[in-house]
């Protein structure tokens, strides 16, 4: 159990470099997780100035719905990274799944989208969430027991699903969602959107998750030494593959969140996505080469995107410049984090 418990640290404290700055390195590590508190307060004041209704409730509570969605993916793909994995298909995920579970339940008459009508309506969450996570068993067999690469794998499954959910839905929208389907997307609790509330508790989990729990402090040793890990009595692929189960799992609920809170299906839903779950991550403090960051530093750097794109929506700036900005934020905080860490990125 002392074996496992050391290698289950993550890398930064593992090895502390010799010399009177390893106080400081390990120090910095630690307040990585809030580093981007500062730019989020800086955000809101200059939301303030450019236009007094940015720090109303009903703008704060926007912003925040319109974050949970992105939230789960970005919380999928922050525990994939943690343990030296990558998902590109959980863009593909969050539409595809959806599309999947309603063509299943819907009649194959009486709508604008015909279904097979084999499920009854209510099974359509469950079904959901179950076409998640078949696509992560499926991506974890070919990347762990097939030893394909992961990043081709989960890139062919993100073009390949793309293409089933424009095929099932014949590249229109499915308005006619089962009622159980849009529940969880439009409901309130306590004058709270219920999906913030979700959200939340899934965050507080995962942190809680890779704080305390075995199984999830391994993740950081995964990501940092597989064959340590090996040594030290991890089923490395095992774990692995569950957590690539729990991304798309996390994936596809995400798509349920979001398909209820607009009230239908796009044929393009979440197309682009993966641009913004990297940013995010990246800006966050999670790093690309697995064993380093955290769920709360993933989720700052959500917040810090959208509050991003809601500052500039206030003030007038065209939509189209967010995929730059977007872009501009990963190389940003990818050199930022090199000179922080004197790690370099590979």
């Amino acid at each position: 159990m002392s074996a496992t418990t050391d290698l289950t640290e993550p890398a930064a404290s593992t090895a502390p470099p010799a010399g009177g700055g390893s106080g400081r390195r390990l120090d910095l590590g630690r307040f990585r997780d809030l580093s981007l508190v500062p730019a989020i307060l800086v955000l809101m004041v200059i939301g303030f100035i450019v236009s007094p209704a940015f720090l109303t409730a009903d703008n704060l509570i926007g912003v925040a719905q319109q974050s949970t969605e992105l939230s789960l993916l970005v919380l999928a793909a922050a525990l994939i990274l943690i343990c030296g994995r990558m998902d590109l298909s959980l863009e593909s995920t969050i539409g595809v799944a959806p599309v999947v579970a309603v063509w299943l339940v819907l009649p194959t008459s009486g709508g604008r989208f015909n279904g097979l009508g084999l499920l009854p309506e209510w099974t359509a969450v469950p079904l959901c969430l179950l076409v998640g996570m078949v696509i992560g068993a499926v991506n974890g067999f070919l990347i762990l027991k097939l030893r394909l690469n992961g990043f081709i794998v989960t890139l062919g499954g993100l073009t390949m699903l793309r293409g089933l959910q424009v095929a099932l839905s014949k590249g229109q929208s499915i308005v006619d969602l089962p009622p159980s389907f849009t529940y969880l997307g439009r409901a309130s609790w306590l004058g709270v959107p219920a999906a913030i509330w979700i959200c939340a508790l899934l965050f507080a989990l995962g942190g809680c998750a890779l704080a305390w729990l075995r199984h999830g402090r391994a993740l950081y040793a995964i990501g940092g030494n597989p064959a340590a890990a090996r040594t030290a009595g991890i089923r490395v692929d095992r774990v692995v593959w569950l957590v690539l189960i729990l991304g798309s799992l996390l994936a596809a609920f995400a798509g349920i969140l979001y398909s209820g809170h607009y009230g239908s299906i796009s044929a393009t839903q979440g197309s682009g996505w993966i641009f913004q779950v990297f940013a995010a991550t990246v800006i966050g403090g999670v790093s690309l080469n697995g064993g380093k960051g955290s769920v709360v530093g993933a989720l700052t750097g959500v917040l810090t995107l959208q509050l991003v794109v809601n500052v500039m929506t206030l003030a007038g700036v065209p939509p189209l410049w967010n995929q730059f900005l977007n872009g501009a934020i990963i190389i940003v905080a990818l050199v930022i984090s090199r000179f922080a860490s004197g790690e370099k990125q590979e």
